[in-house]
């Protein structure tokens, strides 16, 4: 058997271009299957464990998936927002806690998370280096994110302008870096996480003066009368919040209703979920979902859906094995003075057999091999993709 793995194999690296045109026709072939199968599964996984770690998701009315997947990876969407009044509401039921999220704006393309000391706790999230975010303007951000805009403890980071034209309403911060999260393979690693304070800062919804009465501030000022200072237009809104300017910060209007991207809830126990989910699910304003029941629907859509790339292979396959078996037949036909060497040689018909089947089995592994380790390569790739969701 040795010598005829060996004749085989010296047959195929001398017919480099005819082996190499096998090579790409079947690694081509199983490549699509398997990298689909293999995508399929760790999508799954990978959303399922993000899915089960998340008791309730509570937002507005809308597309279910959006809710869950805005909650989940972070990713603004077009659902309305809920007020922050929810938070107390849960808190005071004493059914379960609930954990901020406002996920509006971004920082050089990461996504800033507006939440609580709550949620990383909630997360199981620690920092590699600094600590968590404890004032107004401070930020810590996930080892990814850290790595991707090369920042760390006592960097600064901006946010992103949303708006051009409407300067008035969200303005850039600059925010504080005061840490970096140690990595745990979830949308977590890619994000910038700050207080949910310091998100309706960049919205606008929060600002800081300068003081009028300081020398410095002259230009700012329209009108002195009788100890009242009137400022005019040029008067600057505080885009850093530091420990001089902190005091200064303020918000204007109804806290309880300034918005949040979702709420997540973690319930007390069976009886709290079952009934947070009625109360709010009944008032007909907001949605209360289970993460897990909503990607385990959105998974058997994506099932159903490969089917039809299963049925596609079956006969790209049959189309394969027909073309595969052409080139067998006009490869013995061409090689008719070969085997006649082989059995005046005292080859028997069974070692022109084998050695066929040898080199094709060579070849086929060799496919299998490149198709493997594409199909890895693409893993890899959609799940870094798919993180950033």
């Amino acid at each position: 058997m040795r010598s005829i793995l060996y004749l085989a194999w010296r047959y195929v690296l001398h017919n480099r271009l005819k082996t190499s045109i096998l090579v790409v026709c079947l690694a081509s072939t199983a490549f699509l299957p398997l990298a689909v199968q293999m995508l399929v599964r760790a999508f799954d996984r990978q959303l399922m464990a993000r899915a089960r770690a998340t008791p309730l998701v509570l937002g507005s009315r809308g597309n279910r998936y959006d809710l869950v997947l805005q909650t989940l990876y972070f990713r603004a969407g077009k659902l309305d927002e809920v007020p922050a009044s929810l938070l107390g509401e849960i808190d005071e039921s004493g059914h379960g806690r609930a954990i901020p999220i406002h996920a509006r704006f971004t920082a050089r393309g990461a996504p800033i998370v507006g939440t609580s000391l709550d949620y990383f706790e909630f997360r199981g999230l620690r920092c590699a280096a600094g600590r968590l975010p404890a004032l107004l303007g401070e930020a810590v951000v996930g080892s990814e994110a850290a790595g991707a805009l090369r920042v760390g403890p006592d960097d600064a980071l901006i946010s992103d302008q949303q708006n051009i034209y409407d300067l008035s309403r969200t303005v850039p911060v600059r925010l504080r870096v005061v840490g970096v999260l140690e990595p745990n393979g979830t949308p977590d690693d890619h994000a910038v996480f700050v207080d949910v304070k310091t998100a309706w800062v960049i919205e606008g919804l929060g600002h800081g003066h300068a003081d009028l009465a300081v020398k410095e501030s002259a230009g700012f000022v329209l009108e002195r009368r009788e100890g009242h200072v009137t400022a005019n237009a040029a008067l600057e809104t505080l885009v850093e919040i530091t420990p001089e300017t902190i005091g200064d910060f303020h918000f204007h209007g109804d806290p309880g209703r300034f918005p949040l991207s979702s709420v997540i809830v973690v319930p007390a126990d069976v009886r709290g979920e079952t009934i947070l989910a009625t109360r709010y699910n009944a008032r007909g304003e907001y949605r209360m979902l289970s993460p897990e029941d909503v990607v385990l629907e959105l998974m058997g859509v994506v099932f159903r859906v490969k089917v039809f790339f299963d049925a596609n292979f079956v006969m790209v396959a049959l189309s394969t094995a027909l073309f595969l078996a052409l080139v067998v037949l006009l490869s013995l036909r061409i090689r008719r003075r070969e085997r006649a060497t082989l059995h005046r040689m005292g080859g028997s018909r069974s070692v022109v057999f084998w050695l066929q089947f040898a080199e094709l089995g060579i070849v086929g592994a060799v496919s299998v091999a490149v198709a493997t380790a594409l199909a890895l390569a693409l893993l890899w790739l959609g799940l870094d993709l798919f993180v950033l969701l």
